[in-house]
């Protein structure tokens, strides 16, 4: 039987952990998941021994890149078929994971991204329109390959992908990095899902560092990716 994890970075998410892992543990015991504390400053890595989750401790935040690297090298060692990334803090509904396997199988696709635009149309606001941007990016330089979500945090990964980002490469899965990966031949699919708002906590993209993070995207994803070496295998 394949196994899948569940990996869920989380920084300071202990207002969001429980209801979360719970959800996990209570409606989807047939998948494993493992949490890593990205350093967090607050409560989140008391709540997570204290209810006995299975997680790893990062004594100092490494950043997003770093504890994705960290669940996957996790996922490679205990040899796991699949992992699919979420966020720690409720967004995401594990029910899609189930579609998401699907259309990795059928598409025989590596990535497969839990989109909220794959069917529905993109709301009009300036977050969107960094969105739009970035898809428009990530168009012009892979030949035409469109990405509707390029900001999903909801990411399925197959093997392949897992020693991938483990081992072989420094990147996070950022849209930049899924510009390179479409040009190093990597197959990535969308499915519609839907998300939901955060309850608790404060996001990291406020105004501006949302408009910090579309032009360093937009920098990476014109000019830089083309002097990076191509690491996939």
């Amino acid at each position: 039987m394949l196994k899948l994890l569940i990996i869920i970075p989380a920084y300071n998410e202990a207002s969001n952990i429980e209801r979360v892992v719970d959800n996990l543990i209570e409606n989807y015991s047939q998948y494993d998941y493992v949490i890593v504390n990205d350093g967090s400053s607050d409560d989140t890595r008391k709540i997570c021994a204290n209810r006995k989750y299975n997680f790893l401790d990062l004594p100092i935040n490494v950043g997003l890149a770093g504890a994705i690297r960290a669940e996957i090298r996790y996922a490679n060692y205990h040899g796991y078929d699949y992992a699919v990334q979420i966020d720690g803090d409720g967004q995401h509904e594990p029910k899609y994971i189930k579609d998401m396997l699907e259309k990795m199988e059928t598409a025989q696709a590596d990535i497969v991204i839990g989109s909220r635009f794959k069917e529905e149309k993109k709301p009009n606001s300036m977050r969107m329109l960094g969105s739009r941007i970035i898809s428009g990016a990530i168009k012009l330089t892979t030949g035409g390959k469109k990405i509707e979500d390029v900001t999903s945090g909801m990411r399925l990964f197959n093997k392949r992908m897992i020693k991938n980002f483990g081992y072989n490469m420094h990147y996070s899965p950022e849209p930049d990095t899924i510009a390179y990966l479409l040009n190093c031949g990597i197959k990535i699919e969308e499915i519609q899902v839907e998300m939901y708002e955060r309850i608790a906590g404060t996001s990291y993209l406020n105004l501006k560092n949302s408009v910090w993070y579309m032009l360093k995207m937009l920098f990476s994803i014109l000019i830089f990716q083309w002097v990076r070496g191509r690491e996939v295998k």
